[in-house]
């Protein structure tokens, strides 16, 4: 153990030399990392080509076997995928619990006639634009980060600038295979004997058991994405601009844009982009922003605000990808100079450094020191509320640029599983269901970087109840700040409970909040920081 005077000189030298550090260490062994990584996937993948049927018999049997312990001995039920494969910010203690291994890589079967893909839960996203795009297809609801895994979106939860129109990741989800606590096997549809676990099992996060398969709908698309980037001035403009544009004034949905997000840069100025699908066409500039010298997404959208609107054509997997290389704009505050032509000339092939290589080396040290230096937060709210919600995320964070997805959450009554019904006066006149946003707070806040003090159990649980008052929610891969009883008034957990009963899952899996909790003291951290300067 290093003596505690000597830690601090060095974690103050990390700091300083923050950049140094990244340049020289981090990004060089990310990339190397990432390189054993794809192949110790690929190896998986090659042992792991099986009968599908054979390797979940083989987890219905490890399932089987631990229903055999005596009971004392009987730890709840967890897959074996190591935490830091996982893109949540928290770190499960899984050594606490029985691992269950689920090798499950592969992507089953395509059905154009019904629009429907069967694949296994470890399928990521990378893997399944690769393997639709050529084809002409699309998940319906495709999340932006390549290395997520179908499956831990499907037990989460997840959004798209498509959802305005297909709803939440889950909305485009038709079946779950879903191994129970007894070993038995079942498919839940959203009709058929098990249609109250089909409605428990989003944002349930493998509480409720264990997911061997999924059923997809997909979409045609065309091979290139038209984006028309507008700069707006003005709080209430840009605010009634996305409204208006998806859809959350009226029912009218053949004239929306098929694809709509807003990067606020101030209080008062935004850019908001519209898209459609598109084929080629040489009049319009094409834009290959996923490639590795290309500026940063985020940036190429600002610069916008300075020369005026702009139309320029990508192809679908650079557009569907655009904000994986700066992870949105969280590397500017890692590195600085991280935009600049000479580095991306030089160094951005490099880019984006692996969550995975990030999680693997962090510390319970590191975690909690950089737990008060950061937000990574994705907050759904009514978009009614949108000029208030960036006030409040501007007064706690002071962190600029905010992301905006707007985003349909239907009112299924009852059914609607943890995530509440939204409320009657949001709903779009007609419809059932209500024009929400998801709100994406990333990087270091602005007192941080002033050296002020920055209390993030406070900021955070402020954002929190604000949250609950307008009938929003969090998502759950990000850190929380609720207490057990707080948890159950911002999400409905009585179908959960429900489900949880009947499928025997109590005593066998952690419960949702336990979950999802982060796995350190973050009250008493919170406490720390009132009585220091961050």
């Amino acid at each position: 153990m290093l003596p505690e005077a000597v830690k601090q000189r060095v974690i103050r030298w990390l700091e300083r030399n923050r950049e140094l550090v990244v340049l020289v260490f981090c990004l060089p062994a990310s990339f190397l990392f990432a390189a054993l990584l794809k192949a110790r996937s690929s190896l998986s993948r090659l042992c792991a080509r099986h009968d599908h049927d054979e390797a979940v018999g083989e987890i219905q049997r490890r399932v089987q076997e631990w229903n055999k312990l005596p009971a004392r001995e009987r730890r709840l039920l967890c897959t074996s995928r190591p935490n830091w494969l996982s893109l949540s910010t928290k770190f499960f203690q899984k050594h606490l619990h029985h691992r269950v291994p689920v090798p499950l890589y592969g992507i089953l079967d395509l059905d154009e006639s019904s629009m429907l893909v069967r694949v296994e839960p470890m399928v990521t996203v990378g893997d399944i634009t690769d393997y639709l795009i050529p084809k002409g297809y699309s998940l319906a609801v495709t999340i932006e980060l390549v290395d997520a895994t179908l499956g831990g979106l499907a037990l989460g939860a997840g959004m798209s600038t498509h959802s305005h129109k297909a709803g939440l990741y889950h909305e485009t989800i038709t079946s779950y295979e879903v191994v129970l606590s007894d070993g038995t096997l079942v498919t839940a549809t959203e009709d058929n004997e098990h249609a109250d676990l089909f409605r428990a099992l989003p944002c349930s996060h493998g509480s409720l058991g264990l997911l061997i398969a999924l059923t997809l709908r997909i979409v045609k698309v065309k091979p290139y994405v038209k984006l028309t980037y507008i700069p707006v001035s003005g709080q209430k403009e840009y605010c009634n601009m996305l409204r208006e544009l998806s859809g959350a004034n009226e029912a009218t949905p053949a004239s929306h844009t098929d694809f709509l997000e807003g990067t606020i840069f101030s209080e008062e100025r935004a850019v908001i982009m519209a898209g459609d699908y598109s084929e080629f066409d040489p009049r319009i500039r094409l834009n290959h922003c996923a490639k590795w010298y290309k500026p940063w997404f985020y940036k190429h959208i600002e610069s916008v605000l300075s020369i005026g609107a702009i139309t320029e054509l990508m192809p679908l997997r650079d557009y569907l990808l655009r904000h994986n290389r700066p992870i949105f704009w969280v590397l500017e505050d890692v590195l600085s100079f991280g935009n600049e032509p000479w580095f991306r000339a030089l160094f951005g092939w490099l880019l984006p450094p692996k969550p995975a290589f990030l999680k693997f080396t962090t510390t319970r040290g590191v975690r909690e020191y950089t737990f008060t230096k950061q937000v990574f937060q994705d907050i759904v709210l009514p978009i009614a509320e949108l000029e208030s919600q960036v006030r409040v995320a501007s007064g706690l964070f002071d962190k600029f640029p905010l992301l905006v997805y707007p985003c349909r959450i239907i009112d299924r009554g009852r059914s609607t599983g943890q995530l509440r019904r939204p409320h009657r006066r949001y709903l779009v006149p007609g419809t059932d269901y209500a024009m929400y946003n998801d709100l994406g707070i990333y990087g270091v806040p602005g007192a941080v970087k002033k050296g002020r003090r920055y209390d993030p159990v406070a900021s955070m649980r402020g954002m929190e109840r604000y949250a609950s008052q307008v009938g929003g929610f969090s998502f759950l891969y990000a850190d929380i700040f609720m207490t057990r009883e707080e948890f159950g008034q911002m999400f409905d957990l009585d179908l959960y409970e429900e489900v949880r009963r009947r499928y025997k899952a109590e005593g066998a899996f952690p419960h949702l909040y336990d979950k999802v909790k982060p796995e350190i003291d973050v009250f008493a951290i919170g406490d720390e920081c009132g009585t220091r300067l961050t």
